[in-house]
């Protein structure tokens, strides 16, 4: 029988920086529980490459909404890593922090301590920040972490559009930000990627890897069931490993970290959530937390693409033979066009000068094709990428089954709220804007999507139902907030409410989804989370 003090389901963004830190002393025994496998191979490990392990079920958990009304009845993949290193391992590597005033809003919500000056030296101690040589001002740069084990780097901007895509957003009338993670957020600027010597830098390189050398840390191969209890204490997790059910025993915390998705549908199969639901399903009652599994949000974006008139974007490589060099290239060197994930640059913008902060986010590549590599357009061409990032839409995650290894029902309720519409159309007609300004005007062929004629109201709702896709951002489905919350799921040191030695640390207890990426509020989540456990906060 596997024991150890603490137990870790999921090998994630959050999990892999639990790991690290619950293990760091040496003194306590860590067992992280994972479904998936290695993260070796070029399909992970190359940034570049990053479309194809979203899209593999070698590596992705192969979720997907039920038909979502809002965007006419569409079923959209909802990916998350099943693989060491979780969602950190398949995903886009764009490293955003979120806004100040996002944590500030979690603390009123009854998230005590996570404010943004709560969680600030925790983004500052996973940090390993790369791009201090182009901030100008002290008071940012001191704001970033440079000893961390997580290296957040720049990529080059060699491409030409890149210059051009900043300089038009400031011909729109935007400003320049030298670092979004920073002061500012707002403005028109370099991105962030978690990539490292031409490597993808994900929570299992610099979280995970690490823990395990130092023996009292290990990953066990098996997939989580239910977590085990003796009246309310939890004990242990159940599992499926090698065939055979098992229990897995904690002495001191089970910690959840298993997803959005995973965390709450693992609370469920454990008889914690809406009691009259899991009773209908055959469930016995733990605890009756109403929360569990909804609050559900994402981010939508559509991609706004142009064609170019020079022949400089990525096109010029969507053919075998220089996918073959650039692949050679990267696997001899680590370096060259393999080496990068494209999203150099970037906007945090506001909709309309009384947002209260910026609430439109674009990431540029100068390229047009689809995220999952799908739909190359016909030539050169370029795009932004973009959504409003605070939609007021829930939806929720729920039992399909009693079967703990039956796939969950994902509904996102996508562009249900009455402000939707108006606050994507906003976000579309401020990324055409930008596509028409002077800076553009060398490369500017027209437009490939959306088409002029859709740039009515009705018309780019039409777009919008036809072509909004997930940025794969889903949170909030076990929400933290005052243990006298009923409808919070955990308190603000992680704990479940109503239980003992059971804790959830992801993008899961979010009470609402951050501004931009959520990679790093997931780790920052797990580091906070471990100082909660041994009591230090």
């Amino acid at each position: 029988m596997i024991e150890a003090d603490y137990i870790i389901v999921g090998s994630g963004s959050a999990g892999a920086a639990l790991a690290y830190r619950l293990s760091e002393d040496g003194r306590r025994s860590v067992v992280v529980i994972e479904a998936g496998g290695t993260d070796a191979g070029p399909f992970i490990q190359m940034p570049a490459a990053l479309s194809y392990p979203m899209n593999m079920g070698l590596y992705d958990w192969g979720f997907s909404t039920q038909p979502e009304p809002g965007l006419g009845g569409r079923v959209l993949a909802t990916p998350r890593g099943k693989v060491i290193g979780g969602s950190s391992s398949i995903n886009g590597m764009v490293y955003v922090r979120g806004h100040a005033k996002d944590f500030d809003h979690w603390a009123e919500q009854g998230a005590t301590g996570w404010d943004a000056a709560g969680v600030q030296p925790y983004f500052k101690r996973m940090e390993h920040w790369h791009g201090g040589d182009e901030v100008e001002d002290k008071a940012s740069r001191a704001l970033r972490g440079t000893d961390g084990p997580l290296h957040v780097t720049r990529g080059r901007r060699a491409n030409p559009l890149y210059a051009a895509f900043l300089q038009a957003g400031q011909e729109a009338g935007y400003p320049l930000t030298q670092d979004y993670n920073g002061l500012s957020q707002e403005g028109f600027g370099a991105l962030e990627m978690t990539v490292w010597n031409g490597r993808r830098w994900s929570a299992a390189s610099a979280f995970l890897k690490p823990a395990l050398k130092r023996g009292n840390c290990r990953v066990v191969k098996a997939l989580a069931r239910r977590v085990v209890f003796e009246g309310r204490k939890a004990i242990g997790v159940e599992v499926r490993r090698g065939g055979a059910i098992e229990i897995m025993r904690a002495r001191r915390d089970i910690i959840l970290a298993a997803s959005s998705i995973n965390s709450p549908k693992l609370l469920l199969a454990s008889g914690i959530g809406p009691a009259a639901e899991l009773q209908a399903l055959g469930i016995q009652v733990v605890a009756d937390r109403p929360g569990v599994g909804r609050n559900l949000q994402d981010h939508l974006e559509v991609y706004v693409q142009a064609k170019s008139l020079q022949p400089v974007t990525l096109y010029k490589h969507w053919n075998l033979i220089s996918k073959g060099l650039i692949g050679a290239e990267w696997l001899f060197l680590k370096q060259g066009l393999g080496g990068t994930n494209h999203f150099e640059t970037g906007a945090f913008i506001k909709s309309s000068p009384q947002a209260d902060y910026p609430d439109i986010q674009f990431h540029f590549i100068p390229f047009a094709v689809r995220y999952d590599g799908k739909a190359a357009a016909g030539g050169h061409g370029y795009q932004i990428h973009t959504g409003p990032m605070r939609s007021k839409a829930r939806g929720a995650v729920a039992l399909a089954s009693p079967d703990p290894e039956a796939k969950p029902l994902i509904q996102f309720n996508y562009m249900s709220h009455p402000d939707d519409f108006p606050e994507f159309r906003a976000a579309i007609r401020a990324a055409v804007n930008v596509l028409h300004q002077p800076a553009m005007t060398p490369f500017f062929g027209g437009m490939i999507q959306p088409l002029p004629r859709q740039m009515e109201d009705a018309a780019l709702d039409d777009f919008i139902r036809e072509h909004a896709e997930s940025a794969y951002h889903p949170c909030g489905t076990c929400r933290m907030g005052a243990a006298d919350d009923p409808s919070a799921v955990v308190d603000p040191t992680c704990k479940v409410i109503g239980v003992e030695g059971l804790r959830v640390a992801d993008s899961s207890i979010f009470p609402r989804v951050t501004y931009g990426n959520l990679n790093a509020p997931s780790i920052m989540t797990g580091e906070k989370a471990a100082d909660h456990v041994f009591g230090r906060i």
